[in-house]
């Protein structure tokens, strides 16, 4: 795997609704193509996706070989106190890519 981006707001009010939105780069190839040799590539997707606040899970999803490549996600969580998000992508080799942010919640 290789680059994530995360998008957070800074700061938010106590109890604001914020969008978080994640992305990576992945080729998440699907497993049913050939390659120039006809021989079956193998398949390499991103199958789970993990987000917590302070160590507590907020979202999750787990992703199939129809995704396309670099998946985005884009979801909302309420800003109860200032901490970390913290994001996980996790693909079929077992290979993990971390990212993170901060948020300060007056």
């Amino acid at each position: 795997m290789t680059r994530a981006l995360v998008s957070v707001p800074p700061a938010a009010k106590r109890g604001e609704i914020v969008d978080v939105r994640a992305m990576i780069a992945h080729p998440m190839e699907t497993g049913y193509r050939m390659g120039p040799n006809g021989a079956e590539i193998p398949r390499d997707i991103i199958t789970r996706f993990v987000c917590t606040y302070d160590g507590a899970e907020v979202f999750s999803a787990e992703f199939f070989p129809a995704v396309s490549a670099n998946p985005f996600v884009s979801f909302n969580l309420i800003a109860t106190e200032s901490g970390t998000l913290a994001f996980e992508w996790t693909d079929d080799k077992g290979q993990i890519e971390t990212a993170s942010a901060e948020i300060v919640v007056s």
